[in-house]
């Protein structure tokens, strides 16, 4: 008899060890749930893949401005447009200055809803947080109203002989090279991927048995002061970095340009996929009304741009997959 009372306690006690480890688990479960993001609770659909449930509208919205060369008290700007944004839109807006690499992390980590972004950090955002670009800006010195140039630049004085063909990309060979920078789109990426395209060079990492010697300038500035120094026979920049404040029309008359590749993707407004699409389009349309007279000195003052137009992200960035993938460049 004592042996059988033994046996039925410690079936109690096993029986309420389990009880309580259900119980453990389902309230850790519960907490885990809580903390998702409630635009972002998944199902699971009949083929067994997760989809999103309704999207739940923000209530604040946070955008990230990246710096630029060409700007300058940024954080004031950047400020004046959330203010703006907010009164279209109904909600706070945040506005944050940051480099393009936060600003994509902080799409990818859901910190902010919107980014204004470059051609390669826009195919970043893409690929880490299924971010797109909705709108690109318009500026007076891009010859493609919304795509620019990437160019080849030589003194005005240089024997090497302008044009539009692969002999003149083939007066560089020994030549003494300044780029922008590794990771410049019109500074790098698309000059070295016209000279794979033109079969000058195999990749990006054959650039020395080309060239005489290569150099970064860490800006358009830099790589443009290295040959007005003498110091390079030509630079790899964009076509609006001929004029101030990059350098200055004195130095800018004293430059030309050798070669010119066409459709580098102009910045963009890219909006991350968890805005929900009546959002978004809010969103869009309120960035649209920057275009107006009356709004439009902010849009200017921000990056000097003069217009926003809606682009279609895919095609607007097809330029810059193909030149990555040219050079042998991965994002």
């Amino acid at each position: 008899m004592a042996i059988i009372k033994m046996i039925m306690r410690l079936k109690k006690k096993n029986l309420l060890g389990a009880a309580a480890v259900l119980v453990a688990l389902t309230s850790a479960t519960v907490a885990a749930l809580d903390k998702m993001p409630q635009a972002w609770a998944h199902h699971t659909s009949s083929h067994g893949v997760q989809e999103p449930l309704a999207q739940a509208a923000p209530t604040r919205l946070a955008i990230v401005l990246p710096g630029r060369g060409d700007s300058t008290d940024l954080q004031t700007k950047a400020n004046a447009i959330a203010q703006f944004l907010s009164r279209e839109i109904g909600m706070p807006v945040d506005a944050t200055v940051a480099d393009e690499t936060a600003a994509v992390e902080a799409l990818r980590a859901n910190r902010a809803d919107v980014a204004f972004l470059s051609s390669r950090p826009a195919l970043k955002a893409e690929q880490l947080a299924n971010s797109r670009l909705y709108l690109a800006e318009v500026r007076p010195n891009y010859s493609g109203r919304y795509t620019y140039r990437s160019v080849f630049v030589v003194p005005s004085n240089s024997s090497l002989r302008s044009g539009s063909t692969p002999q003149t990309l083939q007066q560089l060979r020994g030549k003494r090279m300044a780029f922008t920078s590794p990771t410049s789109g019109s500074g790098f990426i698309f000059p070295v991927g016209e000279l794979v395209k033109l079969q000058l060079v195999p990749n990006r990492d054959r650039l020395n048995g080309f060239f005489g010697q290569i150099s970064y300038g860490n800006n358009y500035s830099g790589a443009l002061q290295a040959v007005l120094r003498g110091q390079a026979d030509v630079a790899a920049v964009s076509e609006y970095a001929l004029k101030p404040p990059y350098i200055t029309e004195e130095e800018g008359r004293k430059l030309r340009v050798l070669y010119g590749i066409n459709n580098v993707p102009a910045h963009g407004v890219a909006i991350d996929d968890d805005v929900p699409v009546a959002m978004r389009e809010r969103i869009i349309n309120a960035m649209l009304k920057l275009n107006e007279p009356a709004n439009n000195q902010l849009l200017r003052d921000l990056y000097n741009s003069t217009e926003l137009v809606k682009i279609d992200h895919t095609r607007h960035l097809q330029p810059m997959r193909e030149a990555l993938q040219r050079a042998g460049i991965e994002l």
